[in-house]
Parts: structure tokens; sequence; C-alpha cells
């Protein structure tokens, strides 16, 4: 199983590299087009600002290369965010492949923004949750967050009801982090392997 991690310089690659490889996958960190699309399985990792991202993306053309591919392909945290249509976040245009706007989380309750550290989530459906427990708790750190619309594939609450997961055709994202929540985390990366 070769695994292509899109290489846009956003944070967090090597666990999510160290992660797959516990697995038995053989992963590549790139930006090439032809390895990405010989790849079996994408994932298009981030932890950063959705600007700078998206900038680094159009330098190389992946943002109207990431659309079009055909395999699965899995967005952790900013990359599931940077899938959508917009970002508040220095007022990103995203790629498009979901029709939603990801917008700054607001704390009424004296919630401490950005939302770290341990959560529940549920209204679990997709393959992706084979095996997982409604209420499974997730690693999240962001202060950006995707509203709950057609196409959420996991819920999780935090000052309000957000997607923690979408997914539409053969693109999946998860607002936390999989790789960073023990053996539930790795229980998803295995059923995304498994697609």
């Amino acid at each position: 199983m070769k695994i292509a991690i899109i290489d846009y310089k956003a944070g967090n690659i090597k666990s999510v590299e160290a992660a797959l490889q516990r697995l038995g996958c053989e992963t590549i960190l790139t930006k090439d087009k032809g390895i990405i699309s010989s790849a079996d399985k994408v994932i298009f990792p981030g932890v950063g600002n959705a600007g700078a991202a998206m900038e680094a993306l159009k330098a190389t053309e992946l943002d109207t290369f990431i659309p079009t591919l055909k395999q699965p392909v899995l967005g952790i945290c900013l990359g599931m965010q940077l899938m959508c249509r917009h970002s508040q976040e220095e007022d990103t245009k995203g790629l498009g492949i979901f029709d939603v706007d990801v917008v700054k989380f607001i704390a009424p309750k004296g919630e401490k923004i950005p939302h770290m550290g341990w959560n529940d989530v549920f209204s679990l459906r997709t393959p992706l949750y084979n095996n997982v427990e409604e209420h499974s708790f997730m690693y999240f750190v962001h202060s950006y967050m995707v509203p709950v619309f057609e196409h959420t594939a996991a819920k999780c609450q935090y000052s309000v009801e957000f997607s923690a997961s979408i997914a539409k055709d053969n693109f999946y994202g998860c607002q936390f982090h999989p790789e960073k929540s023990g053996k539930i985390g790795q229980q998803i990366l295995e059923n995304f392997i498994k697609l």
C-alpha cells in the first residue's frame, strides 16, 4: 500500500508518517503530481495558516490538481478545512470540494479558543468509522471550524455543534488528528487504508 502525503510545508507531517508506517504502509512526502496520481491513497495533512497553505498549493498548481483525484483522499485538520469553499482565516478561497465555508469559533460560554485537547465525536457515518464507538474521544487543535452541513460524517460539540468529520465521494476529512488519537485514531486510519 503506497500512500502519498501532500507536501505543502504544513506542519505535523512526521506524526502522520509514523502512524501510517506503524500500519505497514509505504509513505512518500511529495508535491509531484505523477507520484500523487499513482498512489493508492492520498493524505492531505496540515497544521498552520490557511492563507499561507493555499499560497504554497498554488505555487505547485496542487490547488487545481487535488480536486481531480480519484483515489481516496483524507484531509486532516487544516487539510480538511482547505477542501472547503472558503475560510474566514485570512479570507482564503479553498479548493471547493465541499460546498461549505470554514468559520472562526466563537466561544460565548467563556470556553478557550483554540479548541484544544480531547473531545468526543458522535453521529458517526461512513466506513471511516467502522468499529469506532459513538462518543469516542479524539484529539483536536483548531480555532476555525466547519459547520454541520449535508456532508458532515461525524459531529463534535464545543460551544456549538460542528463537523468533526466530512465525506463526499472519494474525499474524507477529519478536523481531529487521528495520528494523535491513540488506538481509536489508529482504527480510523486503518479504515481509510481499507477503503
